[in-house]
This record gives structure tokens, sequence and C-alpha cells, in this order.
């Protein structure tokens, strides 16, 4: 049962970074100068689904604490920096979209709007640097416990944040191509194309550094799978290029999602069946077995969970029809 909580804990994930990763890429284009009547339809078109975005993390989150005790408490532990970053970036996102309507003043929803990029920034670069750190392994000890932090402070974890940090800002910027009104298309798309390829360059220069490392090299335990999502994660982002180019949002939008859930994918098929990978000592690697809770407890969130898939997909599959299209002037405004 072990493998299929893990694949269930992977999907939770990577959902949350596909949908999440639409608030933090708008949440980052609103570092950029524009009116307050563009920042504004910005988060119109993001409004319906912001806070249905964040489900996933919780959903994930709950996983990994019922059916991965032993795995949550080194995975958070080891990667304490990562892990607090990005959850102080989601907070602050959070509070920031929320605040910035409650202010009337230019200079202080600017301010807000500021709180919300270095949230997001923060979120995006966390998340990254956490799946980094698993993939070059953890300095755990046979007591079971990981030694310190100090192994994140590598080029292929900060490479890997900034990655995943471009990719969002493709992915929001792709969606927004999607959802503003159609005046404001060729200029969305034009900026969409151009974040794809900066994300293009940023997963270039992880996945050389990748290559480079003897601590990935060292970890990794299935490379063949492990490349080719890699070289299906760049495939997905030249699709999306394309598609821009040729006015097809939609395309796009499945594509930047699909190479934000891939590097979750990576992860897992690269280390499989560890899940955390001992650097000091191979007898103290933890596998995904031994990480999961016992047997019994695995069958009652199973009932407790088996739901929980189906709601949280009809929920979003809902939300998505009744807000499909473009936003106008008579589109509500949460923010």
């Amino acid at each position: 049962m072990a493998p299929v909580w893990y694949a269930l804990l992977g999907l939770f994930f990577a959902g949350y970074l596909v949908l999440g990763g639409l608030d933090y890429g708008v949440g980052l284009l609103l570092a950029r100068r524009g009116t307050p009547a563009a920042h504004r339809a910005t988060l119109t078109a993001l409004g319906p689904f912001f806070l249905g975005n964040e489900v996933w993390l919780v959903a994930a989150v709950g996983l990994l604490f019922g059916a991965f005790p032993t795995l949550e408490g080194e995975l958070l532990s080891g990667h304490y920096p990562a892990v607090a970053g990005a959850l102080a970036g989601v907070i602050l996102v959070t509070v920031g979209v929320q605040l910035r309507s409650r202010v009337t003043g230019a200079s202080a929803r600017q301010g807000w709007e500021r709180v919300v990029a270095a949230g997001s920034a923060l979120a995006a670069f966390g998340w990254g640097a956490l799946l980094a750190g698993q993939l070059q392994g953890v300095p755990l000890g046979v007591d079971g416990h990981v030694a310190g932090v100090t192994h994140l402070a590598t080029p292929f974890v900060a490479a890997t944040g900034l990655a995943l940090t471009a990719l969002v800002a493709a992915h929001g910027a792709t969606f927004l191509t999607l959802r503003l009104p159609a005046a404001d298309t060729p200029a969305t798309a034009r900026l969409a194309r151009r974040l794809v390829t900066g994300a293009l360059a940023t997963v270039g220069a992880a996945t050389a550094l990748g290559l480079l490392a003897d601590r990935v090299r060292a970890t990794v335990r299935q490379p063949l799978p492990a490349v080719l999502l890699v070289v299906a994660l760049v495939g997905a982002l030249l699709v999306a290029r394309a598609a821009l180019g040729r006015g097809r949002p939609g395309v796009a939008l499945a594509a930047t999602g699909a190479a934000l859930a891939l590097p979750v994918a990576v992860t897992g098929a690269a280390l499989w069946p560890a899940a955390l990978v001992s650097t000091v000592d191979p007898a103290a690697t933890l596998s995904v077995a031994d990480a999961a809770a016992s047997g019994p407890t695995l069958r009652l969130l199973g009932w407790l969970a088996l739901p929980l898939l189906p709601a949280l997909l009809g929920f979003q599959a809902m939300c998505w029809w009744v807000f499909r299209g473009r936003t106008d002037g008579r589109a509500p405004v949460y923010w």
C-alpha cells in the first residue's frame, strides 16, 4: 500500500504546484509596473480560483502527516529553511492579496502588491529548494535524524529554486493570456513567451548543475526515468511557447501546468524506492516502505481519503467551468 500512498502524495503536491502556481505566478507579475486598473484586472482574473488553489497544499500536508509520519519529521526538519520560507511566502501572498483591497490609498496598495510579489517569490523558490534538497540527499544518520541544514547551501538548490520560480512566472502569465480581455491578449502572450524562454534557460541551468554535482549523481537511484521526465518537462515548455505563438492559450496553459507538475515526478522517480537518501551512511537511507505508517493506519486513512480526491477534482472542475472564459466589465471583483 505504501507505493500507492506515495504516488497519491506526489499527485496532491503536484496539483498544488500547478494550481497554487497560478497564484504565485500572477503575484510575481504584480511586481511589474502597471496602472492600478491593470493590477486590479490581474487579480480579478485570478479571484475565483485563489483560495481554492491552496486546498491542495492542505491535502498534501495532511497526507504527509498521516501516511508518512517518519518522512514528515525528517523531511521538514532537514529542509527547515526551505519549508519555512515557502510557508512564509504562502502566508504573505494570502494576507497581501486580501489586505490590498482594504486600503484606499494608491501607495498603500502598491505596498501590499510588493508583499504579494515577495511572498510569491519566497513560496516558489522554497518549494523548488525542497525538491532539490531531496534530489541531492540529506545527512541522515543511523539515529534516524538529519544533522543540520547546511546541505541546502549548494548551487544546485539555488538553481532549482530559481527554475521553479521561473516556471511559476511563466504559468501565471500564460493563465492571464487565457483570462484577461481579448484586447490585452497580444501583449500578455508576448510576455508569457519571454517568460517561458526564461524558464527553459533556468531549467537547463539547474539540469546541468545536477548532472555535474557528485551529490546528485550519487543520490539518484533511477537515472533513466529522471532524465526522460526532464526531457518531457523541456518538451512541455516548448509546446507552451509554440502554442502561445499560435494563439492557443488553453494548450499553452495545459503545457505550463504539466511543466510545473513534472519536477515532483522527477524527484519521486529519481529516488525510488527511497524517500530520503542519506549522504553519510547508506544504511540510514529511508525507503518509502519504511517511511510509511502501519498497515492498519493506512487502511483507516484510505476510508477517510477515498472521497477526498474526487471532491477536490470535482470542486476544481466546477470552479473552472463556472468561471470559464475571459473577464470583462461584468466579472465580479473579489480583491
